[in-house]
């Protein structure tokens, strides 16, 4: 059942008044946050029954505004992963990395004959747009040839490369027009920011060279993943304030002729935990608990710039808003010792299988087009993006491209028995689960590295244990062993034949 979110509505109503849309295709704005949970907004703690610690204004007044999903998913419960799946609607064993690319300097896992959100909105007269963590791979010279560099031994810096530009796989190769890149977040090699493709040094007197834990020490924060090549200033304090800032030019410079077309990957919350001391005039660093909540109080004036952008060009009211999360939110003790708890009531967090690992806010605005204020229950995932933009372009998906991308532009559209999914695949993290969700049901099992053996290890029924509480875990009681073996055999055939998850009837290549 759809909830009106009362207590939001006087949020609402602060909003200028509905103009009737623009004739043609509204703008789009995707922001993908990084490692942010359902209870990381204080709109969805409120509707959860959460303490509220940290307020975020603006991204509760985007609940306002539109319409929030509480049964929504990330397509994998860790990044890399979800992000392919995002871009493509293809689920990850699509792809040749089934468990996701994790190195700037790997294969990218996105094939040619992949459709991508950059190459949907561009054939739709879009003018695209990448902003932030790309995580999917790169192409990236060996020093002093032509041959591409791919990544070696990990325990090593990787110093034999030329990071002075991306020379293939990257934004500009997948239908965007342009792009701010962060190739692997703020978290990895290379340390560096690359404007279409091209490094972009950080300070006039910047260079490329190592980066190590040492050069990093007179900022104050800890790599979180290797040492190797980039910025000679990289800072990754400094990251957010100059990403948004870059989205917010680029709204502003826009051509008026066509729509604008956004895909906004937000470095926020992922470590390291660097947040600014000051954005768009509010003090940060500092301000809460924790600076794992300071870089979710980041992340939402990183929206209300947006969202303040959009309106000061006079194109807020012709705007698709999408906002959701790579995966499941952080389980950090400093902020769960003050009362905030990323995944909210469900258990388990990032990189887990359970609901925590997977189950993110998922909000969509459009006014005059979405419902506003409504808490809607219906299953989604970050895959539909694909699918749903596709049917608000008029565009198809070819047989071999949006695999497991659902339209469901009529529930976003408050239709009247819209139709909605009834199941849903998602991987888990580094221990190499998989789920199967049918309905209520919840079936997690235990899969090899290829996705060929896979057994079932819990089965919960989410209607009566959404919490997922250890004694409600069924799948040793008899009475479910025909559900269990009939959704492992539901599940391992559609992987196995890699077939179209998408609600729709199978579509033939013209």
């Amino acid at each position: 059942m759809r909830i009106l979110l009362l207590f939001l509505l006087p949020f609402f109503l602060l909003l200028p008044a509905v103009q009737s849309a623009q004739s043609g295709l509204p703008n789009v704005v995707v922001i993908l946050a990084d490692d942010i949970g359902p209870g990381d907004l204080s709109g969805y703690r409120r509707l959860l029954g959460e303490k509220v610690v940290v307020e975020t204004p603006n991204l509760d007044r985007l609940m306002a505004s539109g319409t929030s999903f509480s049964d929504a998913h990330s397509p994998n419960a860790l990044c890399a992963p979800s992000r392919y799946a995002i871009m493509t609607g293809n689920n990850t064993y699509h792809s040749y990395a089934p468990w996701g690319v994790w190195g700037a300097y790997q294969e990218s896992p996105i094939k040619d004959t992949d459709m991508t959100l950059g190459k949907l909105m561009r054939q739709a007269g879009y003018q695209t747009a990448f902003l932030g963590k790309w995580h999917m791979g790169g192409d990236y010279y060996r020093k002093e040839t032509k041959e591409i560099y791919r990544q070696s031994d990990r325990s090593k810096a990787q110093l034999n490369v030329d990071v002075s530009r991306i020379v293939g796989a990257g934004p500009l190769e997948q239908g965007f027009d342009y792009s701010l890149v962060f190739p692997a977040g703020i978290q990895n090699v290379p340390y560096a920011v690359y404007e279409n493709d091209v490094w972009m040094p950080l300070y006039p007197a910047s260079k490329i060279t190592e980066v190590a834990q040492q050069s990093v020490d007179r900022f104050g924060f800890k790599l979180d993943k290797e040492e190797g090549l980039g910025d000679s200033n990289w800072n990754a304090f400094d990251m957010g304030p100059l990403l948004v800032n870059k989205a917010v030019n680029y709204i502003k410079t826009a051509a008026n002729d066509r729509p604008l077309f956004m895909y906004y990957c937000s470095q926020a919350v992922h470590l390291p935990h660097t947040p600014p001391m000051v954005l768009d005039g509010e003090a940060v660093r500092g301000t809460t608990p924790s600076y794992h909540l300071d870089m979710v109080k980041e992340l939402d004036l990183q929206v209300g710039l947006i969202l303040k952008a959009l309106a000061e060009k006079g194109i807020a009211n012709e705007t698709l808003f999408i906002f959701t999360s790579d995966n499941g939110g952080l389980l950090r003790g400093e902020s769960i010792k003050a009362g905030h708890n990323s995944p909210a009531i469900y258990r388990g967090g990032k990189n887990q299988s359970f609901e925590g690992g997977h189950r993110v806010p998922f909000i969509a605005s459009w006014p005059g087009h979405i419902p506003a204020a409504i808490f809607a229950p219906d299953l989604v995932s970050g895959t539909d993006i694909m699918a749903t933009l596709a049917a608000i372009t008029n565009q198809s998906l070819a047989a071999h491209q949006g695999m497991d991308s659902y339209n469901f532009l009529g529930t976003l559209l408050g239709e009247p028995n819209a139709p909605s999914r009834d199941y849903l695949m998602i991987q888990g993290g580094t221990d190499r689960k998989v789920i199967f969700r049918d309905g209520d049901w919840k079936l997690i099992m235990q899969s090899d590295r290829e996705g060929v053996e896979i057994k079932p290890v819990s089965l919960y029924n989410l209607r009566d244990n959404v919490e997922e509480k250890p004694e409600g875990d069924l799948i040793d009681q008899a009475k479910y062993a025909d559900r269990v073996e009939n959704m492992l055999a539901r599940y391992t055939s559609i992987r196995a034949g890699k077939l179209r998850t998408d609600g729709q009837v199978q579509i033939v290549d013209p």
